[in-house]
């Protein structure tokens, strides 16, 4: 997992799309399910990163697809979630409820 054992946001964003984005989940549609969903700009190389790292840390799979006729014959790099993968966005769910969990912001904000 990212730094000290935990996902960092991106990294959780980006599992989030390759469980979404099922066998279309490469590059691409990762940086745009990502900008679209947190109405965020986030570089295409900062996505690739974090799907390197990601890879690296066996949270997730890559593989390539058939060549493409629209790509000129290209194959695309294709990425699936692993089961690693899945317990890490699970367990990073689980702490952010629990961060969550019996805050009442209206009580928190000064006013």
């Amino acid at each position: 997992m990212g730094r000290g054992g935990s996902l960092s946001e991106l990294e959780q964003w980006v599992l989030l799309c390759l469980a979404r984005l099922g066998e279309e989940a490469y590059g691409v549609p990762i940086h745009q399910e990502i900008e679209e969903r947190t109405a965020r700009s986030v570089s295409i190389a900062t996505v690739y990163g974090a799907l390197d790292r990601l890879e690296q840390q066996g949270l997730i799979a890559s593989y390539l697809s058939s060549p493409v006729p629209e790509r000129g014959g290209r194959a695309k790099r294709l990425y699936r979630l692993s089961t690693e993968g899945a317990t890490a966005l699970r367990s990073a769910r689980r702490v952010h409820d629990s961060m969550w969990e019996g805050v009442d912001l209206e009580a928190a904000v000064e006013g």
